[in-house]
């Protein structure tokens, strides 16, 4: 065969071979499997059933996933996300207080400020970006046995401090990020002037909602009051009451997914597939899925199946 057409052959063969290379790049972002993406949650009950959310929708577009929910604290889990050790998780729009102490207290107490505010911040510190969040205020609650403050006409939290200062016998089963966290129990003790001693406090590791209020439900070691969160569905069922916290201490804790900046940049479709599945959360429909999980015993993954299929967020 001539040199020329053997030349001739090897640019087309070459030529082909690109174009096919560059045929399956495509249609591998835009089909084939994406990531692998880990996806870490808080250790309670709320935290796996969003981040069981965020695995299910990834994995039904072609994502594959690292499942690392049930990860750990907030302190944790904050130094994972911003170490690049995970690359998306749930978190709380008013833990933007915590994170950054030196703003004004007042904007975590807005749910749209609060928003805008951490997203600002998090993204000029830590190339982190926050996508939209649900419409449900989940924040730090203390709840009492309901048959204790119906006896007692425990409602708020002025009537718990004058309880409190008063003498009445208190065994507050809570976390130790509740206790050490200067935005939660703290906070509580300076704004109604009460203070907890240490022997009035069970502290119980992990410091999962569900472990605190069984412990006040059933009484047990003495305990009738509990930490609990504003989304928490186990509270009727364990006949819990929420102390209303009448001067408005509590930021607004709102949940939203929080992606590492690389990996957004990577995948922006991500805000298109989790955007419409935290939206369409609100207060009452997060207190019926923890309730299933905490009080029916159902998984955290099946909960968060059923609800994203039946909107129609997964096949």
């Amino acid at each position: 065969m001539p040199v020329n057409k053997v030349v001739y052959f090897l640019i087309v063969a070459i030529l082909i071979f690109l174009a096919a290379a560059a045929w399956n790049g495509c249609s591998g972002s835009a089909g084939g499997e994406k990531g692998p993406i880990t996806v870490a949650s808080k250790i309670d009950t709320e935290g796996s059933l969003l981040g069981q959310m965020i695995i299910l929708v990834l994995n039904d577009h072609n994502f594959k996933t690292i499942d690392k929910t049930q990860f750990g604290t907030t302190d944790v889990i904050r130094k994972a996300i911003i170490s690049g050790e995970i690359d998306i998780y749930p978190e709380y729009t008013g833990n933007g207080g915590f994170f950054y102490p030196d703003t004004d207290s007042g904007i975590w107490k807005n749910a749209a400020q609060g928003y805008l505010k951490v997203k600002e911040l998090d993204k000029q510190r830590h190339n982190l970006v926050w996508l939209k969040p649900a419409v449900a205020n989940n924040t730090w609650a203390i709840a009492v046995r309901g048959d204790l403050g119906r006896e007692r006409g425990l409602n708020t939290l002025e009537d718990f401090a004058a309880y409190v200062n008063g003498g009445g016998a208190v065994k507050l089963a809570c976390s130790e990020e509740f206790v050490s966290r200067p935005d939660s129990l703290p906070a509580f003790e300076k704004a109604y002037g009460f203070h907890l001693d240490k022997v009035q406090l069970v502290i119980l590791s992990g410091g999962n909602t569900a472990q605190t209020e069984k412990a006040a439900a059933d009484g047990t070691d003495g305990v009738n009051f509990a930490m609990a969160y504003g989304t928490d569905g186990a509270l009727s069922v364990l006949g819990l009451h929420v102390l209303a916290d009448t001067l408005g201490v509590q930021p607004v804790y709102e949940p939203a997914p929080v992606v590492r900046g690389e990996v957004f940049d990577k995948y922006p479709e991500l805000a298109a597939l989790l955007d419409p599945v935290f939206t369409s959360l609100n207060l009452e429909t997060l207190q019926k899925l923890n309730g299933e999980i905490v009080a029916q015993g159902r998984l955290a993954r099946d909960v968060a199946a059923d609800y994203i299929k039946s909107k129609g967020f997964i096949k």
